[in-house]
């Protein structure tokens, strides 16, 4: 049940226009902002203390787990970006496997599976619309985005795992357009990966990699570095080798100042709750459908091939995207009616 209610944690955003374009880049919040500006503040005068980040990260993790359906954060790995995280999936693969993908998908989840090709990694390409249906026995890793980015298409993740889980195939799930508004339980998926700047409304450079319990040993640590070590503070000079046995083994070293950032903007979207968030921005999203002419749907999405669609969006200062060819506009928790209304005006 939600701690926070939608019209309290919106008065901690304050755009100065009509912002639908989360699935660009997140608005911040008050509180991140006066973080940012404190850590700020504190470099310029020499005065960081570098053990402090520890807690801001040990935070953010415990609420994107809240968030992600993941109670052990052991299981967390924070990154930098998406493509981290699928590089080293990745390169966890050997000659003969086969990757299942989806064509109009992400290339930073795509590329680093295609640039294994000469390793004798396949990658199979398929339409979203077939991506289970292809799910075979030959089929090593479903590689996906839970929902697309260019058109907010949202995939039927329980087909997913049934069919790749009845096969034995792992799952590699981009929830970098899901985290936040949708409800995931990611220890269904072998690895899940998120950005952390669209819709958690962080700084860019922090994110998120979840490993499904005993599947750790499995991936490649091919970004091993101080933070990712057992007692990160106590041996950060020479060898052997020291991992942590946690997912904490992924850590990528911190941005530290993203997280100052990050932590009390993932502590207020954990409060509100997943299920309130979903309600609100897919509300939200079928008001604008439905002023449009166009039937429901499960995502906080709205791409429409409206001629002119972005001139006339921009011209009422409402801001929005041009993905693939269609006016991509996102509908998020700080958003209205009012929004909605606006730019069904300007699309009129």
């Amino acid at each position: 049940m939600s701690s926070v209610e939608i019209s309290e944690a919106r008065r901690q955003f304050s755009p100065d226009h009509c912002f639908l374009n989360t699935a660009t880049v997140g608005l911040g919040t008050s509180d991140a902002a006066a973080a940012l500006e404190s850590d700020l503040e504190l470099w310029r005068s020499g005065r960081v203390d570098i053990y402090s980040y520890d807690d801001m990260i040990r935070r953010s993790r415990v609420a994107f787990g809240q968030l992600v359906g993941v109670g052990d954060i052991d299981n967390i790995a924070i990154i930098s970006q998406l493509s981290l995280a699928s590089g080293m999936f990745a390169a966890s693969l050997s000659p003969g496997d086969e990757v299942l993908a989806a064509e109009e998908d992400f290339t930073s989840l795509l590329f680093p599976f295609l640039a294994r090709a000469e390793d004798g990694i396949t990658t199979r390409i398929v339409p979203l619309e077939r991506l289970i249906d292809e799910i075979s026995e030959a089929t090593t890793v479903v590689a996906v985005s839970a929902v697309q980015s260019a058109d907010g298409r949202v995939i039927d993740l329980d087909a997913l795992v049934e069919a790749a889980d009845g096969v034995g195939a792992m799952t590699f799930i981009d929830t970098t357009h899901a985290a936040s508004w949708l409800p995931l339980d990611a220890h269904r998926f072998t690895v899940t990966a998120a950005g952390a700047y669209k819709w958690l409304c962080c700084p860019r450079g922090s994110g998120f990699m979840t490993i499904r319990p005993g599947m750790h040993d499995r991936i490649r640590t091919i970004a091993a570095n101080w933070y990712s070590a057992e007692h990160v503070w106590e041996t950060n000079y020479g060898p052997p080798l020291r991992l942590a046995t946690s997912a904490r083994r992924f850590d990528l070293s911190p941005a530290w100042s993203c997280w100052a950032g990050a932590a009390p903007t993932l502590e207020l979207l954990a409060d509100v709750g997943v299920e309130t968030i979903h309600s609100h921005n897919l509300g939200l999203a079928n008001a604008f459908r439905q002023g449009l002419g166009l039937e429901p749907s499960n995502s906080a999405i709205v791409s429409t091939p409206i001629d002119g669609a972005a001139e006339a969006l921009a011209a009422a200062n409402i801001s929005a995207a041009v993905r693939a060819g269609l006016t991509r506009l996102s509908f998020h928790l700080y958003n209205t009616e009012d929004d909605v209304e606006k730019a069904l005006a300007a699309l009129s």
